[in-house]
């Protein structure tokens, strides 16, 4: 039967089980977190990204949810530098122009501050610059591109956080927390 695991991926963890790079002194991994050797990760998400990531035992499924071509939407919560607009939000829509070309154009909305976890270590707090919070979802999977799309707006991210891809959420898990889904099972849409 085809499942998918549901990672909430904390802070400083790489999105694989090894850490290849540094044998001297590895970083966290998934297999700090998990134990699944028939399941493999569909997509990645940045060292210093946290939230949702998926895994699963179906590779058809796997290249469905990886594949730019598949165009998932998954959808961030980002803490920007700088008090968020509207204006921000319709910049953002309309896709923006990053060095690798034009990005898509995009969902976003602005957040008041979400519940959520604390972040260890926490974002840096700087009394002369606010910061605020978008939801923001994208089609595409360009290396860091909610963080450069952001910065190409004029507002740097602090925080990022996955809530979902595709119909698939993060819901309540905790950093550092999994449950496994059938993926026949009834989800709401992203």
């Amino acid at each position: 039967m085809s499942q998918v695991l549901l990672f909430n991926k904390p802070f400083n963890v790489l999105s694989q089980f090894t850490d290849k790079e540094r044998f001297d002194n590895p970083r966290a991994t998934l297999a700090d977190f998990l134990s699944a050797p028939e399941f493999r990760v569909a997509g990645r998400l940045d060292y210093d990204s946290e939230g949702l990531l998926i895994l699963t035992n179906d590779g058809a499924l796997q290249d469905q949810l990886a594949n730019p071509r598949g165009k998932q939407w998954k959808t961030y919560w980002v803490q920007v530098e700088g008090k968020a607009t509207n204006q921000l939000c319709q910049t953002l829509s309309r896709g923006v122009d990053l060095k690798d070309g034009r990005s898509l154009p995009a969902r976003c909305k602005l957040l008041e501050i979400p519940t959520i976890w604390d972040r260890n270590p926490p974002i840096r707090y700087r009394a002369s610059i606010p910061d605020s919070w978008i939801e923001l979802s994208i089609r595409e999977g360009r290396n860091r591109q909610v963080r450069r799309m952001t910065a190409a707006a004029g507002f740097p991210t602090l925080r990022l956080i996955r809530r979902s891809i595709g119909p698939f959420h993060i819901n309540n898990l905790q950093p550092g927390e999994s449950r496994y889904e059938d993926i026949r099972s009834p989800r709401r849409d992203a």
